[in-house]
C-alpha cells in the first residue's frame, strides 16, 4: 500500500490520511450516498439559524419548520419520494445538484465559477523555457490519462474507505455548452474515436495539436517542443479578434452569440476542434508586475480569467474542463469547469505533473516528420464581432470589479495547530469567522465545500457555520472560560443537499415550492457571505475564485508545516468589502488566537 498525505481540500474530508492501493481504477465499491433523516437535517437548519436570526423571526421559523417536518406532513410526503429516488438512481443528489449549482447559473464563468490554481512560479523567464516547460506538462498529463486509460491510477482510499474515482475520466475531451435556459456538458472521450488532440491558444489564436503518433504511442517531449516552436512561428501578430473572450459572457448571450457562430460552417468546425480537444493549454504573456508584493495576486487573477482583454483573457475558452496556463515569465497554474471537475482530482493531477515534471525526458524522439499543427480560422462577421465586443467590455468591468488579495502568512503553520491538539483546519476556520467578525462586528452565513467521494456518483456539499458555539467563541474571545475547542462543531452541518432535494423533489412533483423555502429565513441562511476552501496540495499553490454574493468574500487557504497560502477575493462595487482590510485583520486574528489559546493552556 502505498500511503500519500494530502491537504484537506475543499473538504474537511482530506484532514485524514488518504492510502492509494493498486488496483484497477474503478473497481473501487463505494455504497450508495443515503438520503439523511428529515428530522436530523431540520433541525440542523434551525441550530444554523440560531447565531443569524433574532428572536422573534426565529420563532416564526421554527413553527414553519416544524410544520413542514410534521408526521404525515408536506416534508414527510417529499422525503419518502427522496428515498424512492435513492433507491432508483445512481445517486439521488448530484446531477440535480450539477444542474441547480452550475448548468442552470446564467453567470459568467470567469470569477463566478471557474475555481483557479496558481502554483509556485518556475525558475525561468523568457519564451523559449517557457516551451520547454509547456512540452513537460503535455506530457505529464498524457503520462497521468494513460494510467486512466489503462486502470493504473490507484484507487484513493480514506479512512480504509474506498472513494469514487468515476471523474477521472470525465476530465478530458470534455466541455460545457451554453445554452438558452440551461447549459448542458459534452463528453467526447468515450466515443470509439476518442480525440487525439489538444488545443493551444497563442496571441488569441487556437491551434490543433495531435499530441499522439500515427501508431498511437505518445508523442516525446522534444516532439511536443518541436510542435510548439511551429505554433509561436504561425502566432507572432497581436492583432487578432479574441475568439475565446465570447465564452466569458453571460451564459444566455454566450449561448445566443453561439448558435450565431456556428451557422458558419468554418466556425462550427474550429469550435469543434475546441471543445473535443483533450485540454487546452494557454502561452501567456508575462503578468503585468508592479511589485514584488502585488505579483502573488497578479499572477493568480492570471489564471483565474487573464488579466484582461488587453493582456491574456483572449487566450482561454472558459467552457473547457481542463485549461492549463503556461506564462513566459514563469507563472503557471490551472483554470477548471467545475460541473465537470473538482478540487481532490484535480489535486491528484497537480501533484502527478509535479512529480513527472522532476524527472528527465525518459524516450527518444523517433525521427518521423510530423504534420504541421492546424491553425484553426474563424469567419467574423458584423455580429460576432459586435458580440466580441460586448463581451470584451463587459468582462473588463468583471475583472476590475475584482479585488484579489493573495499572501502567505509566514508566522506559523499547520504544525502549530496540531501541537496544541487542535484541528489545523477547524483553528482556521474560526480564524476567519473572528476575522470576518472584527471588521464587520456581525457574524454571517459561511459555507465552505466538503467532498461526498466516500459515496457512489458523489459530489460536494455545503458545509454551514457558524454555529452557536463558534458565536459565543466570537463573543467572549478574551473569556478565559471559551476554548478554541468549543469550535469544533463548525464542521459538521452539511445539510444543504438534502433541503435542496426536498425543494426540487417538490417541484418534479408540480407542488408549489414549500413554504419554508420561500421563508425569509431561508434567503438570508443562503447568502454565503464568507465563501471558504482549501486547496488539496503538497506544494505552496493557492486557489482562487470570486465571492458567490455580491456583499460576499472568497477564501482559499492551503495550511503547510510552517506557513499557510491564503488568497481572498471580494467586489469592488460592493462599499462595505475590502479583501486588503480582512487580510491584514486575519493576519493579526490568526496570531491572537494562538496567543490566547497558548495562555490558556499555561495558566
Amino acid at each position: 500500500m502505498i500511503l500519500r498525505k494530502i491537504q484537506p481540500g475543499s473538504c474537511k474530508a482530506w484532514l485524514s490520511r488518504i492510502s492509494l492501493r493498486q488496483e484497477p481504477c474503478f473497481s473501487s465499491s463505494v455504497p450508495p450516498q443515503p438520503v439523511p433523516p428529515l428530522v436530523q437535517t431540520l433541525q440542523s437548519y434551525l441550530r444554523s439559524l440560531e447565531p443569524l436570526l433574532p428572536p422573534e423571526e426565529l420563532s416564526h421559523t421554527r413553527r414553519m419548520v416544524q410544520e413542514f417536518g410534521r408526521p404525515g406532513g408536506l416534508g414527510a410526503r417529499l422525503q419518502e419520494a427522496l428515498e424512492k429516488r435513492a433507491r432508483h438512481t445512481k445517486n439521488w443528489i448530484s446531477p440535480w445538484w450539477v444542474q441547480w449549482a452550475y448548468l442552470e447559473s446564467r453567470q459568467p464563468l470567469p470569477v463566478h465559477s471557474n475555481p483557479a490554481i496558481s502554483l509556485p512560479r518556475r525558475d525561468y523567464n523568457g519564451w523559449r523555457s517557457q516551451l520547454v516547460f509547456a512540452s513537460k506538462l503535455i506530457a505529464a498529463v498524457l503520462d497521468f490519462k494513460a494510467k486512466i486509460n489503462t486502470g493504473q491510477l490507484p484507487v484513493e482510499y480514506m479512512r480504509g474507505m474506498p472513494l469514487c474515482m468515476e471523474l477521472y475520466p470525465l476530465l478530458f475531451s470534455s466541455c460545457r455548452i451554453p445554452g438558452p435556459k440551461h447549459d448542458y456538458i459534452a463528453h467526447h472521450g468515450r466515443s470509439r474515436h476518442s480525440p487525439t488532440h489538444i488545443t493551444v491558444v497563442r496571441n488569441y489564436q487556437f491551434f490543433q495539436l495531435e499530441v499522439y503518433n500515427s501508431d498511437g504511442s505518445r508523442m516525446t517531449e522534444s516532439q511536443i517542443h518541436g510542435q510548439l516552436l511551429r505554433i509561436r512561428s504561425q502566432s507572432w501578430k497581436t492583432d487578432k479578434e479574441p475568439m475565446g473572450i465570447l465564452t466569458s459572457e453571460h451564459r444566455h448571450t454566450w449561448g445566443q452569440a453561439y448558435n450565431r457562430l456556428l451557422k458558419d460552417k468554418l466556425n462550427k468546425e474550429s469550435v469543434r476542434l475546441i471543445e473535443t480537444g483533450l485540454f487546452s493549454l494557454c502561452l501567456d504573456s508575462p503578468v503585468m508586475r508592479i511589485s514584488d508584493e502585488k505579483y502573488a495576486s497578479r499572477k493568480a487573477a492570471q489564471v483565474l480569467h487573464g488579466g484582461g482583454t488587453f493582456s491574456n483573457s483572449g487566450n482561454r475558452w472558459f467552457d473547457k474542463t481542463l485549461q492549463f496556463v503556461v506564462g513566459e515569465d514563469g507563472s503557471w497554474g490551472l483554470l477548471y469547469e467545475p460541473a465537470t471537475a473538482e478540487g481532490p482530482p484535480i489535486a491528484t493531477l497537480l501533484d502527478h505533473i509535479l512529480e513527472y515534471c522532476e524527472k528527465p525526458d525518459p524516450k527518444r524522439a523517433p525521427l518521423v516528420p510530423l504534420p504541421m499543427p492546424k491553425k484553426l480560422y474563424f469567419h467574423i462577421d458584423r455580429e460576432i464581432k459586435r458580440d466580441i465586443e460586448h463581451a470584451k467590455q463587459n468582462l473588463d468591468i468583471l475583472i476590475n470589479d475584482l479585488d484579489v488579495n493573495v499572501f502567505n502568512f509566514k508566522r506559523f503553520g499547520k504544525d502549530l495547530p496540531k501541537q496544541h491538539n487542535l484541528s489545523p483546519n477547524s483553528f482556521i476556520q474560526v480564524a476567519l469567522q473572528l476575522a470576518y467578525y472584527r471588521v464587520h462586528n456581525e457574524v454571517c452565513p459561511a459555507c465552505d465545500i466538503a467532498s461526498q467521494r466516500m459515496f457512489q456518483g458523489g459530489r460536494t456539499e455545503y458545509i454551514r457555520s457558524p454555529t452557536n458555539q463558534t458565536l459565543k467563541f466570537i463573543l467572549a474571545f478574551d473569556d478565559p472560560s471559551v476554548s478554541v475547542r468549543n469550535a469544533r462543531e463548525l464542521i459538521r452541518h452539511g445539510i444543504d443537499h438534502h433541503l435542496l432535494g426536498l425543494k426540487l423533489q417538490a417541484i418534479e412533483e408540480g407542488l408549489s415550492i414549500p413554504k419554508v423555502f420561500m421563508d425569509t429565513a431561508y434567503g438570508l441562511a443562503t447568502h454565503w457571505k464568507l465563501r471558504t476552501g482549501q486547496v488539496p496540495a503538497n506544494t505552496d499553490s493557492v486557489m482562487c475564485f470570486g465571492p458567490l454574493v455580491p456583499d460576499g468574500y472568497a477564501i482559499c487557504y492551503n495550511p503547510q508545516a510552517d506557513h499557510v497560502h491564503f488568497s481572498i477575493t471580494a467586489f469592488n462595487c460592493c462599499e462595505e468589502t475590502h479583501a486588503e482590510t480582512l487580510a491584514l485583520t486575519l493576519k493579526d486574528t490568526l496570531l491572537d488566537k494562538v496567543k490566547g489559546h497558548i495562555m490558556l493552556q499555561n495558566v
